[in-house]
């Protein structure tokens, strides 16, 4: 009896064994299937001279620099309106003519009586004129003639110059300076480029979701009749440019080691190369030495393979799904 159980535990044992060579020999299996599929391969380009723009970019909104709401100096009514919302004023030009609520009342009372009296109490009692504080556009008109009025409402609405409130990251904030030449988009007509220049950097940061930026203020060089408060921008910043540098791709490079190597395809071969780098845009980076002119230098590109449902040996109901979502 004691030699049938011991047979049982050994049989029992050299199943469990089996069991565990299957699995590894099939995750093996797997392994070398899935690094067979996700080779890297290289996309080629070649080194050459050319103009290196390093830029930075926001996003901001179109904006008045100052917004003025216009104001009665009492309680009355509006005899004439001389201006339509956009118009550009100057400052101290007449934008309408006002009664107070008793020379209302009067000239009321004397249209009863006939031309002659009415004429009498305008030349006695004239309008007041409403002025403009400043120079700018006339971006809301809240009147029209006949209307009355208190003394808190806004008769109408005026901006002295549009500007682009920018966010930008105060990792860039050290590159941006006053003067500084820029480049405006609005959403609304990403065919118009609008040149502009710095003219204020704000001293208070804003931080939103631990992302903290500071407020440029861009002004257009000319204001084009497109252009409405509240638009969205795209704001490009003109950092710097270099002429007749060695330009290669960014994804070319790499760092090991605290050295900075670059691919190159040289008789059909792949050489690895050490090269010392300058100013980069992202995109494109400055080669100060180690490439020349000419040469073809290679980008990795890993390509993800999808796997389908039931591609995992250890999971019936099909493994992780690697590629596109």
């Amino acid at each position: 009896m004691q030699i049938k159980i011991n047979q049982k535990s050994k049989s029992k044992k050299l199943l469990i064994a089996a069991c565990v060579v299957g699995i590894i020999g099939a995750a093996a299996y797997w392994s070398l299937q899935k690094d067979d599929k996700n080779k890297i391969t290289y996309s080629e380009s070649i080194a050459e001279v050319g103009t290196l723009h390093v830029k930075i970019l926001a996003t901001g909104t179109v904006q008045p620099e100052n917004r003025l709401e216009i104001k009665p100096p009492i309680a009355g009514r509006i005899e004439q309106v001389l201006i339509k919302e956009g118009d550009e004023v100057k400052k101290g030009q007449i934008l309408a003519w006002m009664s107070s609520t008793e020379r209302a009342a009067l000239i009321d009372a004397a249209r009863s009586k006939g031309a002659e009296e009415i004429k009498k109490w305008e030349d006695i009692y004239p309008p007041t004129p409403i002025l403009a504080p400043l120079s700018g556009t006339i971006v809301l008109k809240n009147v029209e003639q006949g209307e009355t009025f208190t003394s808190t409402d806004s008769l109408m609405s005026m901006s002295d110059r549009l500007t682009v409130k920018a966010q930008v990251d105060e990792t860039d904030i050290a590159s941006i300076k006053v003067k500084q030449q820029a480049e405006i988009v609005l959403d609304a007509y990403p065919d118009q480029k609008i040149g502009a220049e710095v003219d204020k950097i704000a001293f208070d940061a804003t931080t939103v979701n631990n992302v903290t930026t500071y407020v440029v203020d861009v002004l257009p060089k000319e204001i084009p009749q497109f252009m409405r408060s509240g638009m969205t921008a795209n704001v490009t910043f003109k950092v710097t440019s270099k002429e007749n540098v060695l330009l290669i791709s960014s994804d070319a490079l790499r760092t090991k080691e605290g050295k900075s190597t670059v691919l190159v395809r040289q008789n059909g071969e792949e050489i690895e190369k050490e090269v010392v780098t300058g100013l980069t845009n992202g995109k494109q980076i400055e080669i100060i030495s180690g490439l020349t002119v000419g040469e073809i230098v290679l980008s990795p590109q890993i390509k993800l393979e999808k796997n389908s449902k039931g591609s995992s040996p250890f999971n019936p109901m099909g493994g992780r799904k690697v590629g596109k979502r």
